[in-house]
Parts: C-alpha cells; sequence; structure tokens
C-alpha cells in the first residue's frame, strides 16, 4: 500500500522547503506517466510517486518489461508499452493512459561518451537527439494541451549538468550534451507558453545517478528520485522554466 505523501511543499527564493502552518492541504492524487521507467532512474521515480499516493503509469519502450516493472510496484500501476521516437506509438499512449496530470519525461539515451564533437557519428547525434530531445517534445505536444484545458498540470524534464552552459556543455559526450542542452530551451519555451496556465514546466539536473548508464556514480536512483517528484509535484507558487537541482535551482 502506498505510504503518506511527504510533508507538502512550498517555493521560496532559496528552493523547496516545508510548508508550515495550519490551512495546508495535502495535495490531491494525480496521475503521472514517467517515460523510460522499466529500470534505473525511471523505475525509482515511478516508484516515488506510487508511494505517494498518486496513480502512475509506467512507460517502457517493451511491452513484458513495463509489465514487469508496474507488476513490481503494485497491481494498480498501469504499465504502458510507449516508444517516444514513434509517433504512432506516442498517439496510441494518449488513448491509453487517460488523463495525465504529470509527466515525466525521463526517457533518454547516452551513447557517445568518450567521443569528440569533431569525430561523434552524426547518425550517433541525430538518434540521440531522436530520444532526448524529439522524444520529450512529441510527450509535451500530446500530454500539454490537456493539462492546460485542466488548469493544472506538471512537466518535468530530466536533464543534465552537461546541458548546463555554466558547468558544460561537456565535449566528452557531445551528442548527449547538445540533446540536453535542447531539451532544456525546449523547457523555456513551453514555460513560456504555458505561463498563468497552471501548468509549470521545469528542467531537473538529477546529478550522477547510478544506473546503467553511469554503474559508478555514488548517488542511488532512489536518493535522486526523491527530487524529481517533488519537482513533479511543486505547489501552485512553485517555478516555471527553471533548472532544478535538488531543492533549488542552478544556472543554465
Amino acid at each position: 500500500m502506498p505510504h503518506a505523501p511527504r510533508v507538502p511543499l512550498a517555493w521560496s527564493p532559496g528552493g523547496l522547503v516545508a510548508a508550515t502552518g495550519s490551512g495546508v492541504d495535502v495535495p490531491p492524487s494525480r496521475t503521472a506517466l514517467v517515460t523510460g521507467a522499466n529500470r534505473g532512474l525511471g523505475l525509482a521515480v515511478a516508484a516515488e510517486l506510487h508511494a505517494r499516493g498518486h496513480r502512475v503509469v509506467l512507460a517502457a519502450r517493451d511491452e513484458r518489461a513495463a509489465a514487469d516493472a508496474a507488476g513490481g510496484l503494485g497491481a494498480d500501476v498501469v504499465p504502458l508499452a510507449l516508444d517516444v521516437t514513434d509517433q504512432a506509438s506516442v498517439d496510441e499512449a494518449v488513448k491509453r493512459a487517460g488523463t495525465v496530470d504529470v509527466l515525466v519525461n525521463n526517457a533518454g539515451v547516452q551513447l557517445d561518451w568518450g567521443m569528440s564533437p569533431s569525430e561523434v557519428d552524426l547518425d550517433q547525434v541525430r538518434h540521440t537527439l531522436e530520444v532526448n530531445l524529439l522524444g520529450a517534445w512529441r510527450m509535451a505536444q500530446a500530454f500539454l494541451p490537456g493539462m492546460v484545458d485542466r488548469g493544472w498540470g506538471r512537466v518535468v524534464n530530466v536533464s543534465s549538468g552537461a546541458a548546463s552552459f555554466t558547468y558544460g556543455p561537456a565535449a566528452q559526450c557531445p551528442a548527449y550534451s547538445a540533446s540536453k542542452t535542447a531539451l532544456n530551451a525546449l523547457t523555456v519555451m513551453l514555460a513560456k507558453e504555458t505561463d498563468g496556465s497552471g501548468v509549470l514546466v521545469n528542467s531537473i539536473n538529477p546529478g550522477m545517478v547510478r544506473t546503467r548508464m553511469r554503474p559508478d556514480a555514488e548517488q542511488t536512483p532512489q536518493e535522486a528520485a526523491r527530487h524529481i517528484a517533488d519537482a513533479a509535484l511543486l505547489p501552485a507558487d512553485g517555478p516555471s522554466g527553471v533548472f532544478l537541482r535538488g531543492n533549488g535551482t542552478i544556472p543554465w
């Protein structure tokens, strides 16, 4: 059974803080769709949102992988076969997922570690952009209008410190860095489009997370997932169009 939601959060200039005082309502149950959620960080985010009492649609490219992962979290978690690079698959996901209040664009690839910008295979760059940028863009186009119509929604784009012009972009993974930098630009544009609508759109840098992509990282997926879940459930006074890190923000 899901445990009680975490302490309600409020936004301050320093980041998310525990709300104090009387009259603070626990956020109602929402439906969250997490892409790339059959393992690693995506699975941890799905588990965290489910544990906080929300309906979770767990999406993965392989139908069996999605079903197995969803079954491991609970009978009420909805598995969804979804390839974010395939418009027909995204269109079918809209029909099957139902109303989606929270979209976590977690699906991503990093295929070019150790390559240089002058030598990386451009077909590899194209594929990376197709997944990391256009996949998130397709998902936003599919689910964002419904959020705007209902007057409430949260979109979280899982980005990377390699995409920050302050700390990167990282030349040792040029396709990945370029895709995540473009994803951050998409975040800002969608936030401007939805300003005042009740929908908040943000990027988040989860930091180095111990996954198949980075097995040497110290931070566990569960630790990073708590911050992503916080971003997915920001209060009404939360930010939009910012680059989150932990419970605060970092420069683009």
